[in-house]
């Protein structure tokens, strides 16, 4: 080898050293440079053509990480920003909902205390220009307008609005600002008794949403609770802690992590929890994952709480952020974790073999256990044990204590095509727009909503074609099987439009099923038959 590149390869192997020594952990082994570092110089130094080297890099450490396991993960620098944004539970823009409508960006909603909603921007808003320059019928898509209205805190951006009723457009200079981004999506009464609260992931804010989403349900009357946690995918274990925390008195073990070289940490309740007593009912389905789980098996394993649906998605591993030196990021599974019974509910892997992993839930569906209690078989065969002694497994994810079948009786493909053309969506945000001042007077809020407003023949007429321009054709037999969903869907839209996400939710959720079964539940002696803590 020749001695520039022997230099090169000390070089980096230097580079190692250092980070090595950073962390406390030198190593003869560390002080010798890989078989990657060599072969990557290598290429660049010998290879035919000029080759891309970040690139190689990229792609080489990418396919390192995906021989872990399933959950690790490298995420370039590019990347983790938009990656951490859901998380962190903040971005820095505007402060907008919108659609791209008709080759338009629709303002469907501004976010409370934004600065758009500061200077007045309102739903229907249409924005014609960003900055003096015509964003509208220009073919813009959802990235080229976050690319346009997204930046640093502080920064300036001029919008040029049209408003229905006003001749001119009208201009904003808009000041960017942190933007919130909420990860409670709906809390509301479905009963006189009974609050419900629905939790997307689980961000920074959670908790802080959650208390006050609680707390104006207890202003209301709630004596139950239910807390939806259907298609939420995790996120922060601390959080999941501290939820689980509202819900169990002093000194209860809420989860326990173990790994090789990890720091052992157990969790514990604390004298703070802000529904320690009530009957609560926790929903979960096969997308609920990691801090779903973690908060549905300690409220399971402690008979606080009952669990309704489907069994969970079955992530028991822990990750832990590394930077590298370039800013990019190895998200790193350091420890599995356990229930309060000693659960551990990650379902099984073959290092490397991610497609497989990634195609469970499909083999859920085929295998039947979606539709079929019998269906379903964990990898674990140990009997753990609730605090009441309630058998229950691990190996798999969180088994719920009432079962609720996927209901697909009302799906086709008519209904498929209508969602996949995004036509529910488009009808209903120009039916509103068109109609918002009438509709507002008429039902001004959305208990009247729900229990006057009616999709007359006028309004399915005026669907059906707009849809057919759309290219979804009318289909009399999907028609027959999901005319009721479509209905709710498109009243549940409007609904959404006129006010926000809870709105949505208290129409569309007249088809939740696990919502239904948690409410008559609540209402009959399940609690008492199970053993369960109510009161």
């Amino acid at each position: 080898m020749s001695q520039t590149l022997i230099a090169r390869v000390m070089g980096i192997s230097l580079t190692a050293i250092a980070f090595f020594a950073n962390s406390g952990n030198v190593t003869a082994q560390a002080l010798q440079p890989s078989k990657m570092d060599y072969a990557l110089e290598i290429i660049k130094y010998y290879y035919v053509d000029t080759v891309n080297d970040h690139k190689l890099s990229e792609e080489a450490l990418k396919a390192m990480v995906k021989e872990l396991d399933p959950h690790s993960v490298y995420i370039p620098l590019e990347e983790l920003r938009e990656m951490n944004e859901p998380l962190v539970g903040k971005f820095e823009g505007i402060g907008i909902q919108f659609n791209i409508h008709e080759d338009t960006i629709m303002v469907t909603q501004t976010i409370p205390g934004g600065p758009s909603e500061k200077l007045g921007i309102r739903a229907g808003d249409r924005i014609v220009n960003i900055d003096d320059k015509l964003v509208a019928g220009v073919k813009f898509t959802n990235n080229d307008v976050l690319k346009k209205l997204r930046g640093d805190k502080g920064t300036k951006v001029k919008v040029s609005i049209y408003r229905r009723g006003n001749p001119e457009l009208i201009d904003f200079m808009i000041t960017r600002d942190q933007i919130p981004l909420f990860s409670v999506d709906a809390s509301y009464m479905v009963t006189p008794q009974i609050g419900y609260i629905k939790i997307s992931r689980f961000a920074d804010s959670t908790v802080d949403e959650f208390k006050k989403a609680l707390s104006k349900l207890k202003e209301q009357g709630a004596t139950s609770l239910i807390l939806d946690l259907q298609n939420n995918g995790g996120g922060y274990l601390n959080r999941a802690v501290e939820l689980s925390d509202e819900f169990l008195s002093e000194g209860k073990k809420i989860v326990y992590t173990r790994g090789r070289n990890s720091t052992s940490e157990d969790f514990t309740s604390t004298t703070t929890g802000g529904w320690e007593k009530g009957k609560l009912a926790i929903l979960i389905d096969e997308t609920s994952a990691s801090a779903s789980e973690i908060v549905s098996g300690a409220v399971q394993d402690w008979d606080r709480g009952l669990i309704i649906g489907r069994r969970s998605f079955g992530k028991g591993l822990v990750q832990k952020p590394f930077q590298l030196p370039d800013g990019s990021m190895i998200r790193l599974t350091v420890a599995h974790y356990y229930t309060p019974s000693g659960r551990c509910i990650q379902k099984p892997y073959v290092l490397g073999e991610e497609d497989e992993y990634d195609s469970d839930l499909n083999d859920r569906y085929k295998h039947g256990e979606l539709f079929s209690v019998d269906s379903i078989h964990f990898s674990d065969s140990t009997q753990y044990f609730t605090n009441a002694k309630r058998i229950v497994k691990g190996g798999g994810g969180i088994m719920p204590d009432v079962f609720v079948p996927l209901d697909t009786t009302m799906g086709s493909t008519y209904y498929s095509n209508l969602l996949r053309k995004g036509v529910l969506n488009d009808f209903t945000l120009t039916f509103t727009d068109n109609n918002r001042n009438q509709l507002k007077t008429m039902y001004p809020d959305i208990r009247q909503f729900r229990e006057k407003f009616t999709l007359d023949q006028k309004f399915m007429g005026d669907f059906f074609a707009f849809a057919e321009k759309q290219g979804v054709a009318k289909d009399s037999a999907g028609l027959a099987s999901s005319e009721a969903l479509i209905k709710l869907q498109l009243k549940a839209l409007v609904a959404r439009n006129l006010w926000d996400t809870d709105a949505y939710f208290e129409v569309i959720n007249d088809i939740n099923n696990a919502l239904q079964k948690a409410i008559e539940a609540i209402q009959n002696n399940t609690f008492e038959r199970l053993k369960l803590a109510g009161k």
